[in-house]
Order: C-alpha cells, then structure tokens, then sequence
C-alpha cells in the first residue's frame, strides 16, 4: 500500500509513519524542509510547498491520504499573529492536498483528515457524539469548522474521506501529557481550575490502531472521534498521574494563574468536552486502553523500563 502524509514527522505522525513501516507500506512524507531525515525503504520524503506553487509532486499509485498538518496550536500564546499562522496552515494545506487528488488519475481509496474534539466547544454538562452540532463560536471551534469543509471537497471526487477529530493524546515523547507531568516531578501538582472540566482522551498506540482500522473498514466515513470511550475529570487525572508518579496531588492552579501565563490558549486547561467515541464502537474499535488508569500505567512502565 502506497500511503502519501502531510505532517508525517510530527508527534502523531511519527507514530503513525513507524506503524506502517512496520508493515512494509511505502509511505510518502510530504515535508517543507531538507533537514534530517529518517531512513528506510519504505519510506520517501517529497519537498512541497516550494517558491513554485503550482507545482505539484510527482507522485506513484497512491491508496491512502492522510493529513495531519498545521502550525501547533497548543505552543505559544494567542496573538493574532498566532492565530492566522493556525488558520491559514491548516487552510492551506488542505487546499493544496485536494489539489493534489484532482490531478492524481487514479484516485485514492481514502483520505483522513485531521480535526479536533475543539469543534464541540466547551461544556461541565453535555456528552458529545460525532452527531452532535457544533453551535460554540470560539476560536477552535471556527477553526476546525472550516477544516472540515475544506477537506469535504474530496468527497466531490469520489473519495471516501474521514474526519479524525482528535481528543489529547497521551504519549510519553511528546503532546501533552509530558508537560502534564512536568509539576509532579517537581511535587507542586494539582487541581487545575475547578478540576471538573473533562478531559477526552486516546492512548497513542490506540490512535495509531484506530487509523488502520479506519482504512480497513471501507463503510467508515465522515466524522469520526479519536478518543477513549471514558473521558476523565481533570482532577482525577491529575491524582491518577500523582499516583503512577508517587507524588502528591495537592498545590492547585487557579484559572486567573493560567490566564495570566497562557492568555487566551489557557482555555484548553481550564475548560473541557465530554466527547465519546461513538462511531469507532458502533464500528466495533477494540481499545486496549480503556481508561486513563491503564493508560497511564502503560505509558510510564514503558518509559521507566
């Protein structure tokens, strides 16, 4: 299988890329720049965004199109500097992604577009599903509504395409979890905020089978969540995260304290959706973790061994 990937050497790509190594898939890397490059017979690197933009790669047969990229939104305060580099990224790159599918003669057999659990907005209360509106006006919220509606476009050539809106992704080499960390290393974690906010969450390993499933089970379309099918309060994650690490859970996190260092981009912390899986379920998904407990667990008895 001949698999083409924006943002490929990223946290989630990387993961993503390494799975399929594995199994001997060749899979194309599109990237921006000549820096280090990981080598192997299965794996080709393609330079795209060049002063020439009507340019496109040369490409084989390609079966799967994925794309995961776009400037990180969870690095950096939110200027408006900030902000335009988050929209504009993921704008673009879509764009340029269902360019690419036009001109390919032979179509893929789907392309999964990256989104996120963001688009729901905010709520302590309401359980969102893949059916659930997205109503909140927020800046996550618009981005990822026109993330979306850019990529539908592929559904206009035939192409079967899946929104992978992303929940937290727990890893010990890079996301969010490592920073999460970070104040029980140091003994001063907490509750952040209220601690009522939830957290929805997937193991990486399980994000990464998930993918596969998805090209798999040719009937999945549309959007999708990538998330475990039991989101968590944030303060029971932090005393879950204190226990793996055998530290206290004590010093709290005042959302006045994280305004104050994060400004706008503080709201990922300290307010929160209870999204659920619904459709990977209803497809028949088997998680191997379930809850942040084992989750968690996993993670750290693989980084301590």
């Amino acid at each position: 299988m001949n698999v083409l990937i924006a943002g490929g050497t990223g946290f989630i790509g990387h993961h993503l890329v390494q799975s399929m190594i594995q199994q001997e898939h060749h899979i194309y890397i599109l990237t921006r720049s000549y820096g280090k490059r990981e080598k192997s017979p299965f794996l080709h690197y393609i330079t795209w965004f060049t002063q020439d933009e009507h340019t496109l790669p040369n490409l084989p047969q390609i079966d799967v199109i994925i794309n995961l990229a776009g400037e990180p939104i969870n690095k950096g305060r939110w200027t408006s500097n900030k902000k335009k580099k988050i929209y504009e990224s993921r704008k673009q790159t879509t764009r340029k992604m269902i360019r690419i599918m036009k001109e390919l003669e032979t179509k893929p057999k789907v392309f999964i577009n990256a989104s996120a659990i963001g688009i729901y907005g905010y709520s302590y209360h309401k359980e969102f599903t893949e059916e659930s509106d997205s109503l909140q006006n927020g800046f996550p919220a618009r981005v990822c509504r026109m993330w979306e509606q850019e990529a539908s476009q592929a559904e206009q050539l035939g192409i079967r395409t899946v929104i992978a809106r992303l929940g937290i992704v727990l890893g010990d080499d890079g996301g969010a979890l490592p920073r999460m960390m970070m104040p029980y290393h140091l003994f001063a974690g907490g509750k952040v905020a209220s601690g009522e906010q939830w957290v929805s969450w997937i193991h990486m390993n399980d994000l990464v089978r998930l993918f596969h499933y998805i090209i798999q089970q040719e009937t999945i379309k549309g959007p999708i969540n990538i998330t475990a099918p039991h989101p968590v309060q944030m303060n029971e994650l932090g005393k879950r995260i204190g226990q793996a690490l055998r530290r206290p859970h004590w010093f709290p996190a005042p959302a006045w304290m994280l305004k104050m260092v994060f400004g706008e981009m503080s709201e990922f912390l300290t307010e929160g959706q209870k999204v659920v899986p619904k459709k990977a379920l209803m497809y028949g998904f088997e998680y191997r973790y379930s809850t942040c407990k084992q989750a968690l667990q996993q993670i750290l008895a693989t980084k301590e061994g």
